[in-house]
């Protein structure tokens, strides 16, 4: 009996040690609501991250174990998320997907020692004014804004063009980085306006702009509301050019548009799935009939980058993984070589404009 006893406890502490070596990790984003579409593809983008890790050997000999929290890219809810997050310690948040999430979430991560990636996030406050944790693998709305700004004063000079947002962090932040370059090329818009994201009929704003004469609308916002607004101006009769950002990169958006969705732009960085370094990832996406499309190579790029910089360190405790990873050597990924500023931001950020053709986006 004192031998069974003994031998239970045994096992008993054994289960607490291997509990106790295992490391978890998460992803936050849209898992439900109208951006739900990014949020699966940033889930499976961190669960092939984490299988891979673990495959390999895990992070300084221990394993990973995934969290999935879902903001539905509403501020309040990130926050307590983001609170959930902490108490269940993970040592790295790969998330948020929303700018409007990922600032305010942030502040909670930097009280809790968490480390913060953003794989989407883009505005520039979220480094501008963030802690010493936060991080993203993309690049931000100035940066993007600067190279559509010159496209729309160049490509359409002479016409008359809307800047539109939806208002929040992520499409106000980058329609006006885009105004102030267009601008500062020497374009005016004649019209600025806002609408209201989530909405089904946007008929109002779509007479409004047409009243004005409008040929290209740049739109400050997500894939959802831009469809329908490429949409319903079609129906509505207008023939005009539409030029967005990197949110309209999932296949979602030709889901909503339909044909009036063709020849719409947008800005993203070039397409990691055609990099070499990321031919096996995209080949294990692709054997089990995923496109890993959008942030899901970015996703995994963050909880890459976050293993080699705890290796590194020989630490998953948060600020010693923000040192090394501050520290401005190159951390190789599915996206490249990546290596960080003081703020945070990837050093080597650059974008490209994609064209929407027969259903299918590709560079133009």
């Amino acid at each position: 009996m004192l031998r069974r006893t003994l031998f239970a406890s045994v096992a008993m502490l054994a289960t607490i040690g291997a509990a106790q070596a295992q490391i978890r990790v998460a992803t936050v984003g849209p898992m439900t609501g109208e951006y739900a579409a990014i949020g699966a593809q940033m889930k499976a983008g961190a669960e092939q991250a984490v299988a891979d890790i673990n495959k390999a050997g895990g992070v300084n000999g221990q394993q990973l174990v995934l969290e999935v929290g879902d903001d539905a890219c509403d501020p309040k809810q990130a926050v307590s998320v983001a609170n959930q997050m902490a108490s269940r310690k993970v040592a790295v948040v790969a998330g948020h997907y929303c700018s409007g999430s990922s600032i305010p979430a942030s502040k909670v991560y930097a009280e809790e020692g968490v480390l913060q990636i953003s794989p989407a996030s883009t505005n520039p406050k979220y480094t501008d004014e963030g802690g010493w944790n936060t991080f993203r693998v993309c690049g931000r709305d100035d940066q993007q804004g600067a190279l559509a700004g010159k496209f729309l004063a160049d490509k359409f000079k002479g016409k008359k063009i809307a800047v539109i947002h939806d208002n929040s962090a992520y499409g106000k932040g980058l329609a006006d980085e885009t105004k102030k370059a267009m601008n500062a090329a020497g374009m005016t818009e004649v019209l600025y306006t806002a609408y209201v994201a989530g909405e089904r009929d946007y008929s109002a704003l779509i007479s409004r702009m047409k009243q004005a004469g409008i040929e290209v609308i740049y739109v400050g916002g997500y894939h959802t509301a831009t469809g329908l607004i490429a949409r319903q101006a079609k129906e509505q009769g207008m023939n005009v050019a539409i030029v967005g950002g990197d949110a309209l990169v999932t296949n979602e958006f030709w889901q909503i548009s339909g044909p009036a969705g063709e020849g719409t732009v947008m800005t993203f960085p070039p397409d990691p799935r055609k990099s070499a370094g990321a031919a096996a990832i995209v080949a294990e996406f692709k054997a089990k009939n995923f496109d890993p499309e959008g942030y899901t190579l970015y996703t995994y790029a963050a909880l890459q980058i976050w293993a080699e910089a705890a290796k590194k360190a020989n630490s998953v405790e948060g600020k010693k993984v923000a040192d090394t990873m501050h520290a401005g050597q190159p951390f190789p990924s599915v996206l490249g070589n990546i290596a960080f500023d003081k703020k945070g931001d990837v050093t080597a950020a650059g974008y490209v404009f994609y064209v929407w053709k027969n259903g299918n986006y590709a560079e133009m």
